[in-house]
């Protein structure tokens, strides 16, 4: 079986991350989706929530599950039988990070990374950027999936109404 894990924080998903994921999806036979659990990132969802929101979206798929990563990715890999993991590039400063990145993880067992580009239409789009905008009032309609831009919407409203 061909299994590769697709990682990262998610906080909160967007069609850019669901591109890659779905566009992977189709080239093995298993994708894991691993949800960083980064105790140096403060998240606005919880991974229980990021996760949920990931099965939500992904429920088309029969290929893809989703995990939370505790401890370090390469070893999640290992755990989970999977030989590579699957990284998304938006610009030169991404590969530049991640390609540092894919040399320690290569070290520490042996597990590939491979990149895949993003579609131009989402080159832009992190999840900062999306909770910067949304926060301030944008409209992220079409950045991210609906279910999420719901719960983004609400729980930016309830961070709002406790802090006033």
């Amino acid at each position: 079986m061909r299994r590769v894990v697709c990682p990262g924080s998610f906080d909160p998903v967007t069609n850019g991350h669901l591109d890659i994921i779905g566009r992977v999806a189709t080239l093995f036979d298993e994708v894991i989706v691993g949800v960083g659990r980064n105790a140096g990132k403060r998240a606005l969802f919880t991974a229980e929530e990021r996760i949920a929101m990931i099965r939500n979206v992904t429920g088309e798929y029969p290929n893809i599950r989703v995990e939370a990563i505790d401890g370090l990715l390469v070893d999640f890999c290992v755990q989970h039988g999977a030989h590579a993991m699957v990284k998304g590039l938006r610009a030169v400063s991404d590969y530049e990070y991640e390609l540092t990145m894919s040399h320690m993880n290569h070290r520490l067992s042996n597990v590939e990374t491979l990149f895949v580009a993003t579609d131009p239409d989402y080159s832009h789009l992190s999840s900062s950027l999306i909770k910067e905008v949304a926060g301030l009032g944008g409209d992220i309609s079409g950045l991210v999936p609906d279910h999420v831009l719901d719960q983004l919407t609400t729980r930016l409203a309830e961070r709002k109404a406790n802090s006033d």
